[in-house]
């Protein structure tokens, strides 16, 4: 296998962490060693003497874009490359996007560490593995039981061939591998936390590796465009550094506007931070920020505190040959653009927590985000174990991104099916809530979307009434609140739970439509599911007008979302088909999903 010879600057690829971001790294995607292991009889790299397949990281083995495209029942599988080590002094970390579920790391035979988590990021210090050799050899095990519903697992079917809402499989790595040279101590963590109330930036980092007892100082440098906007230095205590960054305030809203973030005016602030002992710098990293608050004012959602309307679309985050990986970070932009040309401010990522490159995008070119645990179905001890780890360290992870506007630790009740009846399933929605309020009190939380809500920022509701008439006459104007939660049953299900009434929240319909076209001509339109089916493109055209401006106009929701952004496998209910064609012009879609009256402006309503 060829050696990497050398790292590869941000230059030439695209950074896979955004936010933290150094001028030199080295990827490792591309072409690994890989086997699958149906018995589990390997327990270390020494138990392989027979590779049975290359596989092209980051891509799932059940994927096409892998070389590989098995979507059989595979729990073990196992990967291993060599590369040149990198030169320089330091520390020597390896960063893994993502790796469904539970991956075990050596290095030059050397175990490293253990990860559980199918959604979240991972970084190990491999220095004391490296050798004198000049090659470095990285193996990883991945377990990924098919059949364990006790796992936050989201949309990947338990079932040998995908059914239902439920697609095929992703085992294995599916997020980019990558390496970093730091210095002995480095920025470890960072996050920002804007305040347009105070005109204030939070910034909070922590530092990693070995960190001296005094001397130590952090530089802070923010700018628009240029125009700096503080320079400040600050002393660490304790290898952490909590402080406020206070920004000239213009007063004038004009002025002010010209600093805030909204996806019609996505203004990002950029940061240098400088890590000095005494005389000598230590570390070097470049990141950004936004001013932009949200919160929710009575039956309002607020953004930069002025009412907003929501027009979000439901987004799987699925490609037909790549599945849950983006075939490449152009992929990802394309996604964010699509969505903004077709009228939408916003996307409810569905049962998948997205590459930090999407969520770069959204930042960048404006796009709202509903960031959404991928779920466990089933409810046991350590269901709630896995779920809590997995969701404290997502937020953690993508708190900074200003794009995220809202947090949904639960969808329809999916991990606490007997929500209703039972007391602990009630329990850990609430604890879920208000752990997530605590970890971030900056954003609304939605407990569970789409039915049986207890605590929750937003009421949000599923309903997949096909006749546009009907949701009109549902949530018409005259009706009472109290009479709403108490006699309506969208998916059969009560939209409140006893002893949490409505309470003056926003009323959003955040799922919807879900119109499919499966034309006649079609062999597999047997196979296609959607809530409703149309058969020529005229008529979804038509219905989904329809349907676009009754929703608008009901003065009762502050927001929506429309079920969905693309056909994904057997569900044909996208407004494009999976490899991002339209199935009617995009002009088109955009004039629906902005009828209606029911819009507001970031300064009106």
């Amino acid at each position: 296998m060829k050696l990497i010879a050398i790292f590869l600057s941000t230059k030439t690829t695209v950074h896979p962490r955004p936010l933290l971001k150094r001028s030199v790294w080295q990827s490792l995607d591309g072409a690994w060693k890989f086997t699958f292991d149906d018995e589990g009889k390997y327990v270390q790299p020494s138990d392989l003497n027979h590779w049975c397949h290359d596989i092209k990281v980051p891509f799932a083995p059940e994927s096409a874009k892998s070389g590989i495209g098995d979507q059989g029942y595979h729990p073990n599988c196992w990967y291993e490359r060599e590369f040149a080590t990198p030169p320089g002094d330091g520390k020597l970390l390896l960063h893994f996007g993502a790796v469904d579920y539970r991956a075990r790391v050596w290095v030059n035979n050397q175990y490293i560490a253990e990860h559980e988590g199918g959604h979240t990021s991972f970084s190990l210090d491999i220095t004391h593995a490296l050798n004198n050799s000049g090659t470095t050899k990285v193996t990883v095990w991945a377990q990924d039981d098919p059949h364990d519903l006790a796992k936050p697992r989201g949309k990947q079917d338990w079932q040998l061939k995908p059914h239902s809402i439920w697609y095929p499989r992703t085992s294995g790595i599916w997020q980019t591998v990558w390496l970093e040279r730091v210095g002995k101590t480095y920025l470890g963590h960072l996050r920002w936390i804007p305040d347009c109330e105070r005109w204030e930036i939070g910034f909070e980092a922590g530092l990693a590796g070995n960190v001296p007892t005094s001397g130590v100082r952090i530089k802070v440098k923010l700018s628009v465009e240029g125009l700096v906007l503080a320079s400040d230095t600050y002393e660490v205590f304790s290898g952490e550094i909590s402080r406020r960054i206070a920004l000239g305030d213009p007063g004038i809203d004009d002025c002010r506007n010209e600093l805030l973030w909204s996806p019609e005016k996505p203004t990002l602030i950029n940061a240098e931070i400088q890590l000095w002992h005494k005389d000598q710098l230590l570390d070097e990293v470049q990141s950004y920020t936004a001013m932009r608050t949200v919160s929710v004012q009575r039956d309002r959602f607020m953004l930069n505190g002025r009412p907003y309307y929501l027009r979000l679309v439901l987004d799987q985050g699925y490609w037909p040959d790549s599945l849950m990986t983006a075939p490449d970070d152009e992929a990802l932009r394309r996604d964010v653009e699509l969505v903004k040309a077709m009228g939408f401010n916003g996307v409810r990522k569905h049962q998948k927590i997205e590459d930090p490159r999407f969520l770069y995008w959204a930042d960048v070119l404006g796009l709202l985000v509903w960031e959404e645990m991928p779920s466990a179905y089933r409810f046991t001890p350590k269901a709630v174990e896995r779920v809590t780890r997995e969701w404290t360290e997502i937020i953690k992870r993508d708190v900074s991104h200003p794009c995220i506007v809202a947090w949904v630790p639960f969808n329809e009740s999916w991990g606490v099916p007997n929500l209703v009846e039972t007391a602990a399933h009630r329990n850990y929605v609430l604890a879920m809530y208000h752990l997530t309020k605590t970890l971030d009190p900056t954003r609304p939380v939605i407990g569970n979307d789409g039915w049986e809500s207890t605590d929750t920022d937003i009421l949000a509701i599923h309903d997949y009434d096909s006749k546009p008439e009907r949701l009109a006459h549902r949530y018409r104007p005259d009706i009472k609140i109290s009479d709403l939660f108490e006699r309506s049953r969208p998916g059969g299900r009560i939209l409140t739970l006893d002893n949490y009434p409505h309470q003056g929240q926003p009323v959003m319909l955040t799922e919807f439509g879900g119109i499919a076209y499966t034309p006649l001509d079609n062999p597999d339109a047997d196979k296609a599911w959607g809530y409703e089916n149309c058969s020529n493109i005229s008529e979804l055209e038509m219905k989904y007008a329809a349907l676009l401006e009754t929703v608008n106009n009901i003065e009762l929701f502050s927001g929506f979302c429309y079920t969905q952004f693309t056909d994904t496998f057997q569900e044909a209910n996208g407004l494009l088909y999976g490899d991002r064609t339209p199935k009617f012009p995009i002009a088109a879609i955009r004039a629906a999903t902005l009828s209606g009256q029911g819009l507001c402006t970031p300064t009106s309503c």
